[in-house]
Protein backbone atom coordinates (compact mmCIF):
# COMPACT_ATOMS: atom_id res chain seq x y z
CA UNK A 1 0.00 0.00 0.00
CA UNK A 2 0.96 3.32 -0.77
CA UNK A 3 0.93 6.89 0.63
CA UNK A 4 1.70 10.16 -0.36
CA UNK A 5 0.91 12.92 1.81
CA UNK A 6 2.37 16.47 2.93
CA UNK A 7 2.16 16.06 6.83
CA UNK A 8 0.23 19.25 8.58
CA UNK A 9 -0.31 20.68 12.08
CA UNK A 10 -4.05 19.88 11.47
CA UNK A 11 -2.89 16.28 11.01
CA UNK A 12 -1.17 16.01 14.08
CA UNK A 13 -3.11 18.63 16.43
CA UNK A 14 -6.44 15.37 15.25
CA UNK A 15 -4.14 12.97 16.07
CA UNK A 16 -3.64 14.41 19.62
CA UNK A 17 -6.75 15.41 20.19
CA UNK A 18 -8.07 11.53 19.26
CA UNK A 19 -4.94 10.68 21.93
CA UNK A 20 -6.35 12.65 24.43
CA UNK A 21 -10.21 10.98 23.98
CA UNK A 22 -9.27 7.39 23.55
CA UNK A 23 -6.21 6.84 25.56
CA UNK A 24 -5.49 6.08 28.74
CA UNK A 25 -2.46 8.15 28.92
CA UNK A 26 -3.71 10.99 26.80
CA UNK A 27 -6.82 11.17 28.77
CA UNK A 28 -4.70 11.90 32.30
CA UNK A 29 -2.64 14.45 30.43
CA UNK A 30 -5.45 16.27 29.39
CA UNK A 31 -6.97 16.03 32.89
CA UNK A 32 -4.09 16.48 34.57
CA UNK A 33 -4.15 21.03 34.62
CA UNK A 34 -7.53 21.12 35.20
CA UNK A 35 -7.85 17.90 38.04
CA UNK A 36 -4.64 20.41 40.43
CA UNK A 37 -6.77 23.89 39.24
CA UNK A 38 -9.77 21.94 41.21
CA UNK A 39 -7.71 20.91 44.05
CA UNK A 40 -5.81 23.85 44.36
CA UNK A 41 -8.99 25.96 44.31
CA UNK A 42 -10.26 24.11 46.91
CA UNK A 43 -7.68 23.92 49.58
CA UNK A 44 -6.98 27.83 49.17
CA UNK A 45 -11.26 28.64 49.32
CA UNK A 46 -11.28 26.54 52.68
CA UNK A 47 -7.48 27.93 53.96
CA UNK A 48 -8.70 31.29 53.54
CA UNK A 49 -12.34 30.58 54.41
CA UNK A 50 -13.83 31.76 50.95
CA UNK A 51 -17.37 32.49 50.41
CA UNK A 52 -19.35 29.91 48.58
CA UNK A 53 -19.58 32.66 45.38
CA UNK A 54 -15.66 33.46 45.68
CA UNK A 55 -15.21 29.94 45.19
CA UNK A 56 -17.76 28.91 43.06
CA UNK A 57 -16.41 31.27 40.69
CA UNK A 58 -12.56 30.96 40.97
CA UNK A 59 -13.53 27.06 40.24
CA UNK A 60 -15.35 27.50 36.99
CA UNK A 61 -12.42 30.54 36.52
CA UNK A 62 -9.30 28.00 36.96
CA UNK A 63 -10.97 25.04 34.99
CA UNK A 64 -12.10 27.34 32.15
CA UNK A 65 -8.44 28.93 31.94
CA UNK A 66 -6.55 25.51 32.69
CA UNK A 67 -8.62 23.79 29.86
CA UNK A 68 -8.01 26.61 27.75
CA UNK A 69 -4.52 26.06 28.33
CA UNK A 70 -4.92 22.29 27.06
CA UNK A 71 -6.13 22.97 24.05
CA UNK A 72 -3.43 25.73 23.52
CA UNK A 73 -0.76 23.21 24.06
CA UNK A 74 -2.07 20.44 22.07
CA UNK A 75 -2.04 23.14 18.90
CA UNK A 76 1.56 24.19 20.31
CA UNK A 77 2.40 20.36 20.81
CA UNK A 78 1.56 19.53 16.60
CA UNK A 79 3.29 22.84 15.59
CA UNK A 80 6.05 21.63 17.27
CA UNK A 81 5.34 17.65 15.69
CA UNK A 82 4.86 18.89 12.16
CA UNK A 83 8.16 21.48 12.31
CA UNK A 84 10.37 18.02 12.97
CA UNK A 85 8.92 15.70 10.59
CA UNK A 86 8.79 19.20 7.93
CA UNK A 87 12.03 18.17 6.68
CA UNK A 88 10.72 14.85 4.96
CA UNK A 89 8.90 17.72 3.06
CA UNK A 90 6.08 15.43 0.74
CA UNK A 91 6.08 11.89 2.63
CA UNK A 92 6.24 8.68 0.98
CA UNK A 93 4.88 5.80 3.51
CA UNK A 94 4.51 2.57 2.23
CA UNK A 95 3.03 -0.51 4.15
CA UNK A 96 3.45 -4.02 4.44
CA UNK A 97 2.72 -6.52 7.06
CA UNK A 98 6.37 -6.17 8.45
CA UNK A 99 6.15 -2.34 8.83
CA UNK A 100 6.18 0.88 7.04
CA UNK A 101 8.93 3.18 5.39
CA UNK A 102 8.48 6.48 5.32
CA UNK A 103 10.62 8.38 2.61
CA UNK A 104 10.68 12.31 2.09
CA UNK A 105 12.00 15.11 -0.06
CA UNK A 106 14.88 15.29 2.34
CA UNK A 107 15.09 12.00 5.00
CA UNK A 108 13.80 8.92 5.00
CA UNK A 109 12.35 6.21 8.28
CA UNK A 110 11.61 2.21 8.55
CA UNK A 111 8.89 1.29 11.54
CA UNK A 112 8.34 -2.04 12.32
CA UNK A 113 5.18 -2.78 13.90
CA UNK A 114 6.62 -4.01 17.23
CA UNK A 115 7.56 -0.04 17.96
CA UNK A 116 4.22 0.88 18.28
CA UNK A 117 1.35 -0.98 20.83
CA UNK A 118 -1.84 0.41 19.66
CA UNK A 119 -3.52 2.50 16.90
CA UNK A 120 -6.66 4.65 16.45
CA UNK A 121 -8.51 5.60 14.07
CA UNK A 122 -9.96 8.75 12.95
CA UNK A 123 -11.92 10.39 10.10
CA UNK A 124 -9.13 11.42 8.42
CA UNK A 125 -6.19 9.38 10.35
CA UNK A 126 -4.52 6.27 11.51
CA UNK A 127 -2.72 7.30 14.37
CA UNK A 128 0.01 4.82 15.62
CA UNK A 129 0.97 4.91 19.49
CA UNK A 130 4.28 3.76 21.23
CA UNK A 131 6.15 4.01 24.50
CA UNK A 132 5.03 2.96 28.10
CA UNK A 133 2.51 5.62 28.25
CA UNK A 134 1.46 5.79 24.34
CA UNK A 135 4.29 8.96 24.24
CA UNK A 136 5.42 8.48 20.95
CA UNK A 137 2.67 9.58 18.11
CA UNK A 138 2.91 8.77 14.08
CA UNK A 139 0.06 9.90 12.01
CA UNK A 140 -0.54 8.31 8.43
CA UNK A 141 -3.24 10.27 6.47
CA UNK A 142 -5.74 8.63 4.98
CA UNK A 143 -5.77 11.47 2.40
CA UNK A 144 -2.73 9.97 1.01
CA UNK A 145 -3.71 6.61 0.03
CA UNK A 146 -3.33 6.21 -4.17
CA UNK A 147 -6.18 3.83 -3.86
CA UNK A 148 -9.26 3.90 -1.50
CA UNK A 149 -8.89 0.16 -1.15
CA UNK A 150 -5.82 1.10 0.27
CA UNK A 151 -7.05 2.15 3.68
CA UNK A 152 -9.16 -0.67 4.38
CA UNK A 153 -5.96 -2.82 3.66
CA UNK A 154 -4.15 -0.81 6.36
CA UNK A 155 -6.78 -1.23 9.03
CA UNK A 156 -6.94 -5.11 8.14
CA UNK A 157 -2.71 -5.16 8.91
CA UNK A 158 -2.83 -3.00 11.96
CA UNK A 159 -5.61 -4.93 13.29
CA UNK A 160 -3.50 -8.02 12.87
CA UNK A 161 -0.16 -6.21 14.13
CA UNK A 162 -1.55 -3.59 17.13
CA UNK A 163 -4.25 -3.35 19.53
CA UNK A 164 -7.03 -0.82 18.46
CA UNK A 165 -7.90 1.66 20.94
Amino acid sequence: MEFIYRPTAEDFEQALRARARRSPAGRAQALMAPMIAIIAVCVFSTLHHASVPVWFISLLLSVAATSWGVVRGMRTMARRMVSVVGAYGQCHTVADDRGMVITGERASHTTEWTVHREYLETSGLFVLLSGDRASGVAVLPKRGAQDPADVDRLRTILDQNLKRL
